[in-house]
């Protein structure tokens, strides 16, 4: 039997470069200060040989894992393009979408399992999937959209919810200042005018997370190894 956390939450961008990483690793803490054991997955990364660190190093930081079981060395590809982009230019195999949901693995007894896409919700992740394909395979609890909280915000969020429907999905506005026009107008009218559920900080991503894993089931909370 497949082992699965208690929640499986996609983290999704609108873009590249809009902080998913960042967001998924600020909220960690914070779950496992609430007692929650956390893991955290990559499927598949792609970044620049200069890096100082892979997305898989930063998330396996915040659960003290091993970055290889976030992403397997077989999954990361050392060139700043798409996944299966960066794949053909450097003479690998194509990557098949059913092989990233195969290969996502997790530990016993975790109950909120992270697992971040690649560059927004239409870039590819494989050579016949892209991060909405994947998230849809793979059928989270719940989706943690993240956008930057300027100018096109609504834009994309509007044409990357509609591409994760029907998964329940939260908003957060990265790098949001309260003091910004923009970013306010934003926010009021994604959550007024919309009805998407919006958050603007890490601690209230961190609440969205908690409510779907109430204390009682697993309370061996803290830090994985391995």
């Amino acid at each position: 039997m497949t082992i699965r956390p208690r929640a499986v939450v996609a983290v999704v961008g609108t873009g590249t470069d809009v902080g998913k990483t960042w967001v998924a690793a600020a909220v960690v803490p914070c779950l496992l200060a609430a007692d929650r054991r956390v893991s955290v997955r990559k499927p598949v990364q792609s970044f620049a040989a200069t890096d100082r660190a892979t997305d898989a190093q930063l998330l396996a930081a915040t659960t003290g894992e091993d970055p290889r079981r976030v992403c397997s060395p077989r999954r990361a590809y050392p060139l700043a393009m798409a996944p299966p982009i960066a794949a053909r230019h450097l003479g690998r195999p194509p990557i098949a979408l059913r092989d990233l949901v195969a290969e996502l693995q997790w530990p016993e007894g975790v109950d909120i399992g992270l697992v971040e896409t690649v560059g927004g919700v239409r870039s590819p992740m494989a050579d016949d999937g892209d991060s909405a394909t994947f998230v849809t395979a793979i059928a989270p609890d719940h989706v943690l959209l993240v956008a930057d909280a300027g100018l096109g915000a609504i834009n994309l969020v509007r044409l990357s919810a509609h591409a994760l429907e029907p998964f329940p999905t939260t908003v957060m506005l990265n790098r949001f200042d309260g003091d910004n026009p923009v970013h306010d107008t934003n926010r009021g009218w994604l959550a007024d005018r919309d009805g998407f559920t919006v958050v603007t900080t890490v601690d209230e991503c961190a609440l969205t997370m908690l409510r779907l894993v109430p204390l009682g089931g697993n309370e061996a909370g803290g830090r994985l190894r391995g």
